[in-house]
């Protein structure tokens, strides 16, 4: 096992299978570092074996498509998730009834390292045990509107930017990044609204999230599987090379108790 910066951990396989890693060792592991990366595996032969792995750790979320999302550039997409563009950070399930613990991914296909497409996590844990008091108290006052309709939902949620972690006794950051005001290539530009802070609030706030102590870029490989933590990260994704072979298949784990998610305002 090796540790990865500025988060994380690598376990390599060297061609074993993954029932070779204890489920109970590996969840200890995703408790306490909040994502892992099992790379060099024994290929997965098919879906049904990704997802009996992704299950293995507690409830499926079920969308319209079933229980995994192929994330694959479309022909002609109608939203940013199946196009070749960047995604800021956001969290998964904030514009859904239940908000998952745990995003499994599964690399199919990797891109060439030179094409782009790294998935980029951010650990808010350790950003607001890094910040200063002044900051976090005024940022204990700003909450953020976002309204999004796209295929699989038409929804609206309001979250505080400071929110206490829905299973443990630390604070997290809630917050979807907007994408640039001047992209007029972004498909499907979300609503959003800032209530008790200003410009200069978002524009430190990025600039956290992107800092290098507390962002990790990950650079797949094909058979690539990552357990990421939902509640504790935030996530996004660089644009990528149009055309490229990039194919990750994601299933999303419930948390361990099933609550309701607070910052939803109504779905259809």
């Amino acid at each position: 096992m090796k540790k990865l910066n500025p988060f994380g951990v690598l376990i390599e396989g060297y061609g074993k299978s993954l029932s070779t890693v204890p489920l109970d060792d590996l969840r200890a592991i995703f408790e306490r570092e909040h994502l892992v990366v099992l790379r060099g595996f024994k290929k997965l032969n098919d879906d049904k074996e990704f997802l009996s792995f992704a299950e293995s750790f507690g409830e499926v979320s079920v969308w319209p498509f079933g229980k995994i999302l192929n994330l694959v550039q479309q022909e002609k997409p109608e939203d940013h998730i199946f196009d070749n563009s960047y995604i800021p950070m956001h969290w998964d399930g904030m514009y859904r009834e239940e908000v998952p613990e745990m995003q499994v991914f599964y690399c199919k296909q990797a891109p060439n390292h030179t094409e782009g497409g790294r998935t980029i996590f951010t650990n808010t844990k350790k950003i607001l045990e890094d910040l200063n008091i002044v900051t976090k108290k005024r940022w204990e006052k700003i909450r953020f509107s976002y309204q999004r309709k796209m295929e699989f939902y038409d929804s609206k949620t309001s979250a505080p930017l400071i929110c206490k972690h829905q299973e443990k006794d630390f604070s997290v950051l809630r917050f979807c990044e907007p994408p640039k005001k001047s992209d007029t290539q972004f498909k499907n530009h979300p609503g959003f609204e800032i209530h008790g802070g200003n410009e200069n609030d978002l524009n430190y706030l990025r600039e956290l999230l992107y800092d290098g102590k507390y962002l990790l870029s990950h650079q797949w490989m094909t058979g690539d599987l990552v357990l990421a933590d939902n509640f504790t990260l935030l996530h996004g994704r660089e644009e990528f090379r149009s055309g490229s072979a990039r194919h990750l298949q994601r299933v999303q784990i419930l948390g361990q108790e099933r609550i309701p998610n607070p910052h939803l305002e109504y779905t259809r």
